[in-house]
């Protein structure tokens, strides 16, 4: 689990209805009518914007935030080397026997097993990372749209109340709620936008750029493996892609290990 995106959703949805709380009634931010218009509103311009199985995939990308799957990537340079030792000692082919967890790595070590060239090993994994950035911005496309989108709903939705409450003003019982689903309807736009939608699409481009960083990790340490280049200098060349603080401690485990 991603513990910063679970903290934060929790803290500012906590914010908000502590501060509903303390003054007054929940049930007074509650407005069925104005949820719907916001809720519904956006997900049928998101429909219109994009084909369903584009929207329901990046509903499941944006579902992705909530958990880490990959771990660090000290730990991944670890497995490298493991592999590159295994390689170097006993030869590329007793690789296909080692259990490899993570799916794009473990492609390259095949690839290498079966005797594919480097150029095409390079190949094949650079056009996984395009077309993996592809799909990652259409994931971010989508909610940067409905970012934008919600609160124009809840303008629509304001629009709307402001109506009904002009043409009722001949009937006081009637102003009250009408002034609620023009007034709820752009709260719930901008928590929707400013807390949900527009946090996940930023999150997926921050996840993005990791993500490519570790593909191009992975690539450099397949590559020192086909060429048959010495661990410590693969480790010393992969070492270059964590932060400083990150490969002290690395270098310092590393040095407690021997």
């Amino acid at each position: 689990m991603d513990l910063a995106t679970i903290i934060g959703i929790v803290l500012g949805f906590g914010l908000i209805v502590g501060t509903i709380v303390m003054g007054g009634s929940i049930n007074a931010f509650i407005n069925i009518p104005g949820l719907t218009i916001v809720v519904g509103g956006t997900i049928a311009a998101t429909l219109i914007m994009q084909r369903l199985a584009v929207v329901i995939g990046a509903i499941k990308i944006g579902i992705g935030v909530f958990f880490n799957r990959y771990s660090p990537p000290e730990e991944l340079i670890q497995v490298i080397i493991r592999l590159a030792n295994i390689a170097r000692k006993e030869g590329m082919l007793f690789l296909d026997k080692e259990v490899i967890e993570d799916p794009f790595l473990g492609k390259g070590i095949r690839l290498l097993v079966d005797g594919i060239s480097e150029k095409d090993v390079v190949s094949i994994l650079r056009t996984e990372l395009m077309y993996l950035k592809q799909r990652h911005k259409r994931g971010q496309k989508i909610f940067k749209f409905m970012t934008a989108t919600a609160p124009a709903m809840g303008m629509v939705g304001t629009l709307i109340g402001l109506v009904q409450m002009l043409m009722d003003l001949d009937d006081p019982s009637m102003i009250g709620p009408a002034m609620a689903v023009a007034l709820l309807t752009t709260f719930y736009g901008a928590v929707i936008a400013f807390l949900i939608t527009g946090p996940i699409a930023a999150k997926l481009e921050n996840r993005t750029v990791e993500e490519a960083e570790r593909l191009e990790l992975i690539l450099a340490g397949i590559l020192g493996i086909a060429n048959g280049d010495n661990p410590r200098i693969i480790e010393q060349n992969l070492a270059s892609f964590l932060d400083p603080k990150k490969r002290e401690e690395a270098a310092e485990k590393a040095a407690a290990e021997k």
